[in-house]
C-alpha cells in the first residue's frame, strides 16, 4: 500500500511537471512567423500571439474598467470589494497593501508583490477587443506617455508584470513566459507594430 501510494504521489508530480511544461509551450517564438511574408500582417499575427497573454485573466484583473478590479480566472468581482483609489493603489482606509503584501501569502491564499496595484484607468483593457488593445497600447496618450520600446520592457522586463507567470496557489499562470511574452512584443514592434483588424 505504502509503494503504491508513492506511485500515486510520483505520478501526480510527474503531471504537473508536464502540465508545466506544456504550459510553458502555449506561446509561439516570433521566428514562427517568419513565413509570413507580408511584414504588417506579420506584425498583426505576432500580436495576436502576444495576445493570448494579454487577454488572459492574469492580465486583465489588474488592467480593470471602471474602479473595481475584478479577481480569478472568471474575474469575479474582488473580495472585499475596494476601490481603485486616485493612485490606483486603493482607496484610503483600504489600500492594497492592506492585504497585497510584499509575497504571495500561500497560508491564506492572498497573492502579492512589492508593487501591488492595479494599471491606471487610461490602461483598462477589460471589455476591449485586441485591437482596441493594441491601439491603446501605442498611444502615449494612453499608455502613460511610453515609448513602444518603454512598453517592450514593461512587459519582458517588469517584476509585477512578471507576477503572472509566478502568481502561487491554486491560480493560473499566464501562458508561455515573460521572455517568450516580451520577445513577441519585440518582434510585434520591429515589423511595425501593426495592430489586428
Amino acid at each position: 500500500m505504502h509503494r503504491h501510494s508513492r506511485h500515486g504521489l510520483s505520478a501526480v508530480f510527474l503531471l504537473a511537471a508536464l502540465s508545466a511544461g506544456a504550459h510553458a509551450a502555449d506561446l509561439r517564438a516570433p521566428d514562427s512567423f517568419a513565413a509570413i511574408a507580408d511584414r504588417s500582417e506579420r506584425s498583426r499575427a505576432l500580436f495576436v500571439e502576444a495576445g493570448k497573454v494579454i487577454e488572459h485573466p492574469r492580465c486583465l484583473n489588474c488592467h480593470p474598467v471602471g474602479e473595481r478590479p475584478t479577481q480569478g480566472t472568471d474575474m469575479h468581482p474582488h473580495s472585499p470589494l475596494v476601490m481603485r483609489g486616485a493612485d490606483d493603489k486603493g482607496a484610503v482606509g483600504m489600500r492594497c497593501t492592506t492585504c497585497h503584501q510584499a509575497a504571495n501569502f500561500e497560508a491564506s491564499g492572498v497573492p502579492g508583490h512589492p508593487l501591488w496595484h492595479v494599471a491606471p484607468a487610461s490602461m483598462a483593457w477589460q471589455t476591449r477587443s485586441l485591437a482596441q488593445i493594441c491601439e491603446q497600447i501605442k498611444d502615449p496618450g494612453r499608455n502613460g506617455g511610453k515609448t513602444l520600446a518603454q512598453i517592450q520592457e514593461h512587459m519582458a522586463h517588469d517584476s509585477l508584470v512578471g507576477w503572472g507567470w509566478r502568481p502561487g496557489g491554486q491560480r493560473e499562470p499566464a501562458p508561455g513566459t515573460q521572455a517568450q511574452f516580451g520577445a513577441l512584443i519585440a518582434a510585434w514592434i520591429d515589423t511595425g507594430a501593426a495592430c489586428p483588424r
